[in-house]
């Protein structure tokens, strides 16, 4: 079963059982991917997904962040609810202490020793940790490293 498939069946469980949370968020990500279809003309594989998903979870992390600095609690909670179910469909998030060790293996490699060297760096780690890590964090613990060595 593919991840879009498993998205479908997802979203008719949740019409069943009448989930109004559930089936917006599913209905989002599927209009994301066909919209992403539409765009790039083919049939998202489950990478693709795993990209429009990582996009909308993104939008959410945002919402989160703007809505604690607007005080609106009510609003978080629903942001909150709704990250949680994207992210039940993408791989576990890596642990600073994982990304760190990933970023000391690229720096050695390259061996880069100084922030002008991030751009380097940061074109080699993201794919490796893409989907896993968010981009943010990655670059800060990056620019941490080079400015300590």
């Amino acid at each position: 079963m593919t991840l879009a498939e498993k998205i479908r069946s997802d979203l008719e469980q949740a019409l069943r059982r009448t989930d109004k949370v559930r089936c917006s968020v599913l209905r989002l990500v599927l209009a994301g991917i066909r919209n992403a279809e539409i765009d790039q003309q083919k049939t998202l594989d489950d990478a693709g997904i795993l990209g429009v998903m990582d996009k909308e979870a993104k939008k959410r992390r945002e919402s989160i962040e703007a809505f604690q600095k607007g005080n609106r609690q009510d609003l978080v909670a629903q942001e909150k609810a709704e990250l949680a179910i994207l992210l039940e469909y993408l791989p576990e998030q890596m642990s600073r202490e994982e990304i760190v060790a990933a970023a000391h293996k690229v720096i050695s490699e390259l061996g880069a020793t100084s922030p002008s060297d991030r751009g380097r760096v940061m074109s080699q780690l993201m794919p490796l940790v893409k989907g896993k890590a968010q981009g943010q964090e990655v670059s800060a613990v990056v620019s941490e490293l080079l400015s300590t060595t």
